[in-house]
C-alpha cells in the first residue's frame, strides 16, 4: 500500500479504464432485480464537446448507483450514424457536395467517416469512465438497426398508418429535401415589412403589407376579414397581382386579421400554414413558384433562375421603378428555419411518405402522463408540442445515406409493392420484389428516398429489446426503466419513440425520463464549431481529471442548463486532493487493525456514524429520483464539515496516545474511521469513479471480497446508528470547537496554543464523554464556569 505517492489522475483514471473493461465489469448480466437504460446514441455530426460531456455523465451517476444497488443493469451504448446529419459532417470534412460525386461514392464515403468517428467518439466516452457495457454498442445504420426500421415501415403500412401523398410539403432550400414539423425552429431575422399597392379592377388601389414580396408571384387570392368596414366592399372583386399579368379574386374569410397591416393579406402557395389552410378550402390554383434548389422557376415569369433573396431583392427594385411601393419598414420576426443549417425554411408541393398520427393526439397526451417526469416541469414541454402539431410525420427524406424504404412501385399500374419481411434489410436500388405485381407485370421502379434519422432512432428501446414486430420483443428489457436526455430533443426522440412505441406494442416506452440541459460556454451561449466557443472533454481531462469533469456536470440542478466554468473543475479536483489527503491519514492509521468492533464505541464515533447516517438516507431518497446533484452536495458537505474538519481532528489523540487514552478509544475510532471511510468513498464512487478506486483498491477489496468499489453496495440508512444523545453531545463538542478555532484565529494564535476552556457545568453534562475529545483537539484546560476562552 504505497501511501506515499502523490495521486496522478491521469495515471490512475488510464489504469481503471483499462481494468474495468478487462474485467468485464460492466458487462449486463440479466437476472431478477433488472434495470434497463435507453441511452441516448450520440449523433455522429462533428467534434464531442464539454455539452455532450455534462449530459451523457449526468446517465453514468444513475447507472453506477443502481449497480451497486444491486441491480443487473442494462445499459447500452449506439450511434446514431445515418441520415441528414451524417451526411452534413461528412460533406464539410471530405469538402464535396453528396449530389456530385453521386451516391454509391458518397454512402462508401459515409460509412468509412462514421467508422473513424465512431472509434474517436468511444476512446472519448472511454476516458470520462462511462460503464455502459459495450458489447451490447449498436448503430443506426448497422443490419439489425435496418432491418428493424424497414420492419417498422411495413407493420404501420400495413396498420394503414402510413402513406404517400402529393401534397404541400416542409422544404429546406439548402439541404433539398423535405423535414417535418419537429426540426423547425424559429430564428430572429432583420426584415422589411413592406407596403405593397395592388389595384382592383375598378382601378381601385389598396395596399397590402408583405416581409416576403418575392411570394408575389405566387399570389392565388387576396382575404379580408367579412366585417371589415374598410375593406368588406372588396369582397368578391377581382384584384391585379403587381408585376405579373394575372388577377386574382378578393375572398371573405374570418381569420383575416382587420388590425394586421390594411387588414388585407395576399395568400400564396405557399408562405406559411395559413396559405396552405386557405387553399385547401377554397380550392385554390396552386402556383408553386419555387424549385427545390431554392430557385424561382417559369411562373414566376422574368423572375426565373433567381434565387429567393435575389428575387426579394430584384422584385423591390422593380415596385419602387413603377411607384407601386408605398412605404418600408423595418422590423424583426421570427421565420421558421431548419434546425440543422438555419436555412428559411419553403413549403413545396412534392410527393412524400407520412406517418398519419393527428387523430392520435389525444393518446399520445394520455402517455405522457403514464411516465414519470424528472424534472416534472418538462413534461409541458412535451403536452405543448403535442398540441401545436399540424402536420402527420413527414419521413421521407431525399438523401442518400440512410434507411431505404422497402417499396418499389410497380412501372405499369402504380402499385405499391413491399418487400417480404423475412427478406429485410432490402436495398431497392439493388434488390428487386421476389413476386410479379398483381397486375403480372415484373417491371418496377425503386424508392430512391430513404426515411428520416429519427423514424430509426425513435425505435431504440425496441432495437435494445431485439423486436421482431408487434409483440415480439425481449420483455425483460422493454419497457425500459429509463430514458435519459436531453430537452431540447423532446419534441424528437422522446415523442417520436413514444409515437412509434404505442404504434406497435401500444405500450409507452419507458417508466421514468430524465431530461438534462445542455451545457454551454462560459457567456451561456450553445457551443458550436462555427463560433469557436467549443471546449473538449480531453482537454479538461488533460489539465485537470475525469473525476473532476464529473464533478462540475454533478453539480447542476436536472433539467438546468449551465454555463461552463473552469473554477467548478478546480473545485471538483481540490475535493479529489482533499479525499486522497483525508484517506491517506486514515489508511496509514489503520495499519494493523483487525476491523473487529470495539465493545462499547466512544461519542465521537457514535457522533459522524449518526451523521453519515442521515447523508445516506439523503443520498439515497436524491438518488432515486435523480438528484445525483443533491447526493453529491449532501455527501461533500459532511466531507469537507464533518468528517475532516472535526472528526478527524477529534481522534487524532487517541489514535496517537493509545496508552493515554487506551485501547478501546483508540480500537473505536480505527473502528468508525474504517467504517466512514468506505461509506464515503461508495458515496462519491457514481460521481467521481477513478479517485474512489483508487482508494478502494488500496485497502478495501480484499475486506469487502468485492474486486470493484463500484460492484459493491451502496451505504443504506441503519436505524441502528441512530442516536439522539451521542448525536447531541458530539453537535455541542463541535460548536465548542469551532468557537474555539474562532477565537484563536482572532489571536492570530496557532491551533496548537494551550489555551483554558471555561464551560458551564450543563455544557460539560452535555458534551459528556466527548469531552476528553474536545480538550485534545482545542489544547484546553477545562474550568467550570461561565463560557469563556482565555490565552495561558
Amino acid at each position: 500500500m504505497n501511501l506515499l505517492k502523490r495521486y496522478n489522475p491521469q495515471e490512475a483514471e488510464k489504469k481503471w479504464s483499462e481494468y474495468w473493461e478487462k474485467e468485464k465489469l460492466f458487462s449486463f448480466k440479466p437476472g431478477s432485480k433488472m434495470y434497463t437504460i435507453d441511452t441516448p446514441p450520440p449523433t455522429i455530426s462533428g467534434t464531442i464537446h464539454i455539452g455532450h460531456a455534462f449530459s451523457y455523465t449526468q446517465t453514468e451517476f444513475i447507472a453506477r448507483y443502481k449497480r451497486m444497488k444491486g441491480f443487473s443493469v442494462f445499459y447500452p451504448f449506439g450511434f446514431d450514424d445515418n441520415g441528414l446529419p451524417t451526411e452534413k459532417f461528412v460533406e464539410n470534412k471530405r469538402k464535396i457536395k453528396a449530389k456530385e460525386i453521386g451516391r454509391e461514392k458518397f454512402i462508401k464515403l459515409c460509412l468509412e467517416e462514421t467508422k473513424k468517428a465512431e472509434e474517436e467518439y468511444k476512446k472519448i466516452w472511454k476516458s470520462l469512465g462511462i460503464s455502459c457495457d459495450w458489447s451490447l454498442l449498436y448503430s443506426t445504420i448497422s443490419e439489425k438497426a435496418r432491418t428493424m426500421s424497414q420492419l417498422s415501415f411495413i407493420e404501420l403500412y400495413e396498420k394503414g398508418r402510413e402513406y404517400r401523398k402529393q401534397a404541400p410539403t416542409i422544404w429546406c432550400p439548402e439541404c433539398h429535401t423535405a423535414i417535418s414539423q419537429v426540426e423547425l425552429e424559429d430564428k430572429e431575422f432583420n426584415s422589411t415589412f413592406n407596403d405593397v399597392l395592388f389595384e382592383t379592377e375598378d382601378r381601385e388601389k389598396i395596399v397590402i403589407s408583405t416581409t416576403r414580396p418575392e411570394l408575389i408571384p405566387a399570389c392565388v387570392a387576396i382575404m379580408v376579414h367579412p366585417e371589415d368596414k374598410k375593406n368588406k366592399h372588396l369582397i368578391g372583386k377581382k384584384v391585379k397581382v403587381p408585376l405579373m399579368d394575372y388577377s386574382v379574386e378578393v375572398i371573405a374569410d374570418s381569420r383575416a386579421d382587420p388590425e394586421k397591416g390594411s387588414g388585407i393579406v395576399m395568400t400564396c402557395t405557399f408562405g406559411d400554414q395559413a396559405d396552405m389552410e386557405w387553399w385547401k378550402a377554397y380550392n385554390l390554383d396552386l402556383r408553386i413558384i419555387i424549385d427545390k434548389e431554392g430557385k424561382l422557376n417559369e411562373k414566376a415569369g422574368k423572375f426565373k433562375g433567381l434565387s429567393i433573396l435575389e428575387a426579394r431583392k430584384k422584385i423591390l427594385e422593380e415596385l419602387k421603378e413603377k411607384n407601386l411601393l408605398k412605404e418600408q419598414r423595418p422590423i424583426k420576426h421570427n421565420v421558421n428555419v431548419h434546425e440543422r443549417c438555419g436555412t428559411p425554411i419553403e413549403f413545396l408541393v412534392t410527393k412524400q411518405w407520412f406517418i398519419k398520427y393527428l387523430d392520435l393526439k389525444e393518446d399520445f397526451l394520455k402517455a405522457g402522463e403514464e411516465l414519470n417526469w424528472f424534472p416534472s416541469f418538462m413534461k409541458h414541454r412535451f403536452d405543448n408540442w403535442i398540441k401545436g402539431l399540424q402536420w402527420d410525420w413527414c419521413i421521407s427524406r431525399q438523401r442518400f445515406y440512410g434507411i431505404p424504404f422497402p417499396v418499389w412501385y410497380c412501372k405499369k399500374c402504380g402499385e405499391i409493392i413491399l418487400a417480404q419481411k423475412k427478406d429485410l434489410p432490402v436495398d431497392p436500388l439493388k434488390d428487386s420484389p421476389k413476386k410479379k405485381c398483381k397486375c403480372g407485370s415484373s417491371d418496377f421502379v425503386a424508392e430512391k428516398d430513404v426515411l428520416d434519422t429519427w423514424a430509426t432512432s425513435s425505435l431504440t428501446p425496441l432495437i435494445n429489446a431485439n423486436w421482431k414486430g408487434s409483440s415480439n420483443f425481449d420483455k425483460k428489457i422493454f419497457p425500459m426503466n429509463l430514458r435519459p436526455q436531453a430537452h431540447d430533443i423532446i419534441t424528437f426522440w422522446a415523442f417520436n419513440t413514444v409515437v412509434k412505441s404505442l404504434l406497435h406494442t401500444k405500450k409507452v416506452p419507458w417508466k421514468d425520463i430524465m431530461i438534462s440541459g445542455w451545457g454551454l460556454d462560459s457567456k451561456g451561449k450553445k457551443m458550436s464549431k462555427s463560433k469557436g466557443n467549443i471546449v473538449t472533454p480531453q482537454e479538461i481531462i488533460e489539465k485537470y481529471s475525469a473525476d473532476a469533469l464529473r464533478y462540475w456536470a454533478s453539480s447542476i440542478n436536472l433539467g438546468n442548463d449551465a454555463p461552463f466554468q473552469e473554477k467548478d473543475v478546480q473545485t471538483g479536483q481540490r475535493l479529489i486532493t482533499k479525499l486522497w489527503n483525508a484517506s491517506k491519514f486514515s489508511l496509514m492509521n489503520l495499519e494493523g487493525f483487525d476491523g473487529k468492533k470495539p465493545k462499547e464505541l466512544e461519542v465521537m464515533d457514535k457522533w459522524i456514524l449518526h451523521k453519515f447516517n442521515e447523508v445516506t438516507e439523503k443520498m439515497n431518497s436524491h438518488y432515486d429520483v435523480y438528484e445525483y446533484g443533491k447526493a453529491k452536495t449532501a455527501l461533500e458537505s459532511f466531507f469537507w464539515n464533518d468528517f475532516t474538519d472535526n472528526y478527524l481532528e477529534a481522534i487524532k489523540d487517541r489514535i496517537y496516545n493509545e496508552e493515554k487514552r487506551g485501547k478501546n478509544s483508540k480500537a473505536s475510532a480505527q473502528y468508525t474511521l474504517e467504517k466512514i471511510l468506505l461509506g464515503t468513498l461508495k458515496g462519491f464512487a457514481p460521481i467521481m469513479p477513478f479517485i474512489s478506486e483508487e482508494i478502494f483498491q488500496l485497502y478495501f477489496t480484499k475486506k469487502e471480497k468485492k474486486k470493484s468499489i463500484h460492484i459493491s453496495s451502496f451505504p443504506e440508512f441503519d436505524k441502528k446508528l441512530v442516536n439522539k444523545n451521542s448525536f447531541d453531545s458530539g453537535e455541542k463538542a463541535v460548536e465548542i470547537i469551532s468557537k474555539v478555532r474562532k477565537f484563536k484565529a482572532e489571536k492570530q494564535l496557532s491551533m496548537k496554543a494551550e489555551i483554558e476552556l471555561t464551560l458551564e457545568k450543563e455544557t460539560q453534562q452535555k458534551i459528556g464523554k466527548a469531552l476528553d475529545d474536545l480538550k485534545a483537539v482545542c489544547n484546553a484546560k477545562i474550568t467550570t464556569g461561565e463560557f469563556k476562552i482565555k490565552t495561558i
